[in-house]
């Protein structure tokens, strides 16, 4: 069983400074998103297929002003102050999210590295073209899996969203986890990225109209 890098995650202190970042950075404006009223976030959305990457998306996320207390920590770290005053200098890659078909086998196999990346939650939105569903791992303190070295698991169950999304200039080149402990590496069998030995929790190289782009996490 493989994992394949889904998309990355890009937080912004707002969505409209995400967009703005979005295209003064590869040259192309976002898509259009949706709304997780569970979480009190809303994200914009652009597919970045490339070369051993495919159905592979970017997503810009922000917590969503207008909508209630989610009644829980919200997730990819957005309640972290340190996180938030490093989001006010402006958005960053905060993690990479890979998919699996049997998101809860990986989890236990990550409890037994000592590396809880936290419960399975059911989630979903509606869209114009029907209903994403998902499952995610995402901790009860709302912190990233590993202390970030890890990427987050997803498991979609139907549709997946780049079905929707058009193509766009912006290709994924690379991506390099270099903090993914060797067993870990074993059980999650990234397909397309390369565990390395040092540097940024998780580097990623884009082809842009920009010329190639480097983001790599905090």
């Amino acid at each position: 069983m493989n994992c394949d890098i889904d998309h990355l995650v890009i937080g912004a202190a707002s969505l409209a400074q995400g967009a703005a970042w979005c295209e003064a950075t590869f040259g192309v404006a976002p898509g259009p998103g949706g709304v997780h009223p569970f979480m009190g976030t809303h994200n914009r959305l652009l597919r970045i297929d490339g070369p051993g990457f495919a159905n592979t998306y970017l997503e810009i996320i922000a917590i969503d002003p207008s909508a209630p207390p989610p009644g829980r920590v919200r997730w990819f770290g957005l309640d972290d102050p340190a996180v938030q005053a490093r989001l006010a200098q402006g958005p960053q890659l905060l993690t990479a999210v890979a998919r699996t078909p049997n998101v809860e086998m990986l989890r236990w196999g990550l409890i037994n590295f000592a590396a809880d990346p936290g419960p399975a939650l059911a989630a979903e939105r509606m869209t114009p073209e029907g209903l994403l569903s998902w499952r995610i791992l995402v901790r009860d303190d709302g912190a990233l899996p590993g202390q970030g070295r890890l990427p987050v698991l997803i498991q979609w169950q139907g549709r997946h969203p780049t079905e929707a999304m058009p193509p766009s200039p912006v290709a994924l080149q690379a991506v390099r986890f270099g903090a993914v402990q060797p067993r870990e590496a074993t059980l999650l069998r990234f397909r397309g990225a390369q565990v390395v030995a040092g540097g940024p929790a998780i580097a990623v190289t884009l082809d842009t109209l920009r010329g190639p782009i480097t983001l790599s996490t905090a």
